[in-house]
């Protein structure tokens, strides 16, 4: 049991580190081409961010786990949102420019009932599925970079700091790459080792991939969350969890989905149901709306917002590991 604490020691210092230099990168880049951070948030470091979901997701597909796939995918959405979203929230609450975000929101929306239709529908993934999935992920990318170029940061939003005099694109470009690099060892470190500390207490795999898995494949995010705020950039934080819970959805099932397809797993029951169709993805509904809702009705975010999330969050992790 040692070892395998002192790993997860390692790997939490590296997505420190490694969550410093991504952030730096990203805002570096945003400043020299006079980018929306919440854009360059919704897309380069979302991707970025969501490496080690598609990591894990594909070899747990690979290996025969779709608990763990299916799981770790919409896990990782409510974690993002209700505990990631909500302590941004609570911290810094605040106005936010609807434009930026009424692409990534409807795609994530659009993206959510194509899933749902499937889980409810048919209870099962195709590899057809998988790749209409990647392609919604594609049209996403094409759509946004075009939304980028076409016109100047929205007033309202932060505006990305200017780089600083003596730091070059290439110092930038590598501080972007290396941060993400040690994000994904770092976050492969703490869900390996934290996955064989939970089994060795007994915790099911299905609740291990809902709750434990999706928070370490979710602490990229909540790293990049926690540097964005310290450092003063609140919309690239934003940005980040709504491109990266899309990007979960598309990109972490998409490729999952096509190496291997299954059916929707039957871990626990609840009210005699399968528990997933009756609370993972009513919940993940649930937490999108109440994180996007109040910034495209009002353009702001309200500190009770964040704390009712993080109540929804941590109810749902009871309720998991109640059953």
């Amino acid at each position: 049991m040692l070892i395998p604490v002192l790993l997860f020691l390692v790997g939490l210092v590296l997505l420190i580190k490694g969550g410093d230099w991504f952030v730096d990168g990203a805002t570096g880049i945003a400043g020299r081409f006079h980018l929306s951070e919440l854009l360059i948030g919704a897309t380069v470091v979302s991707i970025g961010t969501t490496l080690p979901e598609v990591m894990v997701s594909a070899t747990s597909a690979v290996g025969g786990h779709s608990e763990i796939a299916y799981g770790n995918a919409i896990g990782s959405v409510i974690c993002n949102t209700a505990l990631i979203s909500a302590i941004t929230i609570t911290v810094r609450p605040g106005k936010v420019q609807r434009k930026s975000l009424l692409l990534p929101v409807a795609f994530f929306f659009g993206s959510a009932l194509f899933y749902a239709v499937q889980a409810y529908g048919t209870g099962k993934f195709t590899r057809l599925s998988g790749v209409v999935l990647l392609l919604v992920f594609l049209i996403y990318m094409v759509c946004t970079v075009f939304q980028m170029t076409k016109g100047n940061p929205p007033e309202a939003e932060e505006k990305p700091t200017e780089p600083e005099g003596n730091t070059s694109l290439a110092r930038e470009i590598l501080g972007l790459v290396a941060g993400a690099v040690l994000i994904a060892v770092g976050a492969d470190l703490l869900v390996d080792n934290g996955t064989l500390i939970a089994q060795a207490l007994g915790v099911p795999e299905s609740v291990i991939a809902l709750t434990l898995v999706a928070l370490g494949t979710s602490l990229p995010e909540l790293v990049t969350a926690v540097t964005s705020l310290l450092k003063g950039h609140g919309s690239l934080s934003l940005g980040n969890i709504v491109g990266a819970n899309l990007f979960n959805l598309v990109l972490v099932s998409g490729v999952s989905i096509t190496i291997k397809p299954f059916s929707i797993p039957v871990s626990s029951v609840l009210l005699g149901q399968n528990a997933s169709l009756v609370l993972d993805i009513p919940v993940m509904f649930a937490v999108m709306l109440l994180l996007t809702v109040p910034v495209l009705l009002k353009e702001k975010l309200y500190r009770v917002q964040g704390i009712l999330l993080l109540v929804i969050y941590f109810s749902y992790c009871a309720i998991q590991f109640a059953m």
